[in-house]
């Protein structure tokens, strides 16, 4: 039962109230409120709470937060001028609902802050270049579509096509950085939100991030407020001199909520039934991220939409890829096809990524484009079950081998030393020898560990190959690729 003191305080205390004059579903119109804030916090008397939509002189439109059912003649006051939920580091390690309550059984949270959702980006004087790397642990991803910190760059895929799985691997690849990861989930099943946690918790990540959770049987409003709050949080660490990283997972689920609450609201509808402001209610949200320029210190943001069948061209797809500095494509056809990650090399793309990486990363991203393409050219021609030439066989076995190089398990990662090692000893054999590829990746570990500048690349990859390879190997991946450019413009 509701203790309604804290009620009768505000009240007494002389705060606008208000009373419930009709509902429809999670929408709420208060008779009274005169002069009320949007965004504004009210408390029912019956214990439930209220986010202000709408403001007129005698009435106001409130979302239900905790549920649909309100009755009519229920009394209602303001409780904070904007809604507010407690932020701070004490939240990290903890899971806990938009509201800022937690859910996860450790007891109430000691949080010395609270902060309002609805906060505004910082502006473009206060804001810094990109130019460091996040690694993800994902070759496949940090090679070719590298992200960088302080970064918006969207995760689109069909369900099911590994989108989580890569989220999870980026969280545990930032065990022992001092980064922090604020994961939304929103409008989530319950088998889905406990995959996640039970992941999180085997590979030690909850250690170093918080998790704000809003699932299928919470109300819309909690679904709608789930990003804004988990963003609110990420700020305050930001804030407070943390890099953080913030997933939300996934507003596809918080599109669709915000839609039905608008139509509820008898909001016009716009393109796919979705309110006129929908783009302006992702722009804002993804804004919010950065890199400072007081401190250097960085917000990432990864939002996640859902495309079934494949379909990026969808309003939400585009309206997000829109507003977003890149995009990592999952393709369930290549997921079905075993290759794990199923990145869409052709579709992907990081437009700030290469302001991170060192001349040898683009130099080997490049090299491995032209030579993915040149194996998924010559699988083509393989599967009419014609004769290939020499040049052919060469590409297709090649770049087997590289596509070994970028497949990996779920609970694999692989620093960028690592990467680097393991890919370029590959190039460097040039389809010449047969090499062990997962040997090779676990080796590389080792390897890795006395790379202390750029020339012991060239000395471990030679002898990482020497190990696959009968005859000796003397060149290094630079001269590789120098030669295999002059004999292409000689027989050109």
């Amino acid at each position: 039962m509701f203790d309604n003191r804290k009620f009768q305080k505000l009240v007494e205390a002389d705060h606008l109230t208000g009373e419930v004059k009709s509902t429809n579903g999670f929408i709420i119109e208060v008779k009274g409120l005169e002069g009320v804030r949007l965004g504004a916090q009210v408390l029912f008397e019956d214990g439930q709470r209220g986010l202000v939509r709408e403001a007129y002189a005698d009435r106001a439109i409130l979302f239900n937060v905790n549920s649909e059912k309100i009755l009519p003649g229920t009394l209602a006051v303001v409780e904070n001028d904007l809604l507010q939920i407690p932020v701070g580091k004490e939240l990290i390690g903890r899971i806990v609902d938009p509201m800022g309550n937690p859910v996860d059984g450790k007891g109430s949270l000691k949080a010395k802050q609270s902060s309002g959702i609805f906060n505004s980006a910082p502006g473009i004087m206060d804001r810094s270049q990109l130019n460091q790397q996040l690694a993800s642990g994902v070759p496949a991803v940090d090679l070719n579509f590298a992200v960088v910190l302080g970064q918006r760059i969207a995760i689109l895929g069909d369900s099911k096509s590994g989108k989580s799985t890569f989220l999870t691997q980026l969280t545990a690849n930032q065990s022992g950085t001092d980064r922090i990861v604020v994961y939304a989930m929103i409008g989530k099943r319950k088998v889905d939100v406990e995959a996640l946690l039970t992941g999180l918790e085997e590979s030690g990540s909850m250690d170093h991030t918080v998790v704000v959770i809003a699932d299928v049987f919470d109300s819309l409003t909690l679904s709608y407020m789930a990003p804004y709050s988990a963003c609110a949080i990420a700020e305050s660490l930001w804030y407070a001199g943390r890099d953080v990283i913030i997933i939300y997972d996934d507003l596809t689920s918080h599109a669709e909520a915000y839609r039905q609450l608008s139509l509820i609201q008898e909001v016009d509808p716009g393109r796919d039934s979705y309110p006129g402001d929908m783009f302006y209610a992702h722009s804002s949200l993804l804004e919010r991220a950065g890199k400072l320029k007081n401190g250097g210190k960085t917000l990432t943001a990864l939002p996640v939409v859902v495309t079934p069948n494949n379909d990026i061209t969808s309003y939400l797809s585009t309206s997000i890829m829109s507003i977003t500095d890149g995009q990592i494509v999952f393709d369930l056809n290549i997921f079905r096809q075993g290759q794990r990650p199923a990145v869409n090399t052709g579709l992907s793309v990081s437009r700030v990524g290469g302001q991170a990486q060192t001349a040898r990363q683009k130099r080997l991203s490049g090299i491995l484009f032209q030579k993915i393409a040149a194996y998924h050219e010559a699988e083509e021609f393989a599967h009419f079950g014609s004769s290939l030439s020499k040049e052919a066989t060469k590409d297709l076995k090649l770049g087997s081998q590289l596509m070994q190089g970028l497949a990996q398990a779920p609970e694999e990662l692989y620093s960028l030393v690592e990467q680097q090692l393991f890919l370029e000893t590959i190039l460097l054999g040039d389809a010449q020898v047969d090499i062990d590829v997962k040997a090779l990746k676990q080796a590389s570990r080792e390897a890795a560990k006395k790379v202390r500048e750029d020339k012991d690349f060239d000395k471990l990859e030679a002898e990482l190959l020497k190990k696959f390879s009968p005859k000796p190997q003397t060149e290094t991946i630079d001269q590789r690729v120098k030669d295999s450019s002059s004999n292409k413009g000689r027989e050109a």
